[in-house]
């Protein structure tokens, strides 16, 4: 089983296919393919901002454990 890439390596995949629909776009020949790059670019794009978003999600659930942390620690005292 393939481990998980971490989320800096999945930025610079997403970053490095943006790049890539940007030079599809460029040599798109009809109004089809360019279509076809635009619904890519957005994919892509709004999978960048899905990884960021899981990032403030971690963060923000560690902030949430460690504040239980510290109410349990206060009652037990």
């Amino acid at each position: 089983m393939e481990k998980h890439s971490s989320p800096d390596k999945m930025r610079e995949d997403l970053d490095n296919l943006l790049s890539k629909i940007n030079a599809l776009e460029v040599s798109a020949p009809d109004e089809y393919q360019k279509g076809i790059v635009k619904v890519l670019r957005f994919l892509v794009e709004g999978q960048m901002h899905s990884i960021s978003e899981f990032e403030h999600l971690k963060k923000a659930i560690d902030l949430v454990t460690l504040q239980l942390f510290d109410v349990q620690n206060k009652i037990n005292s």
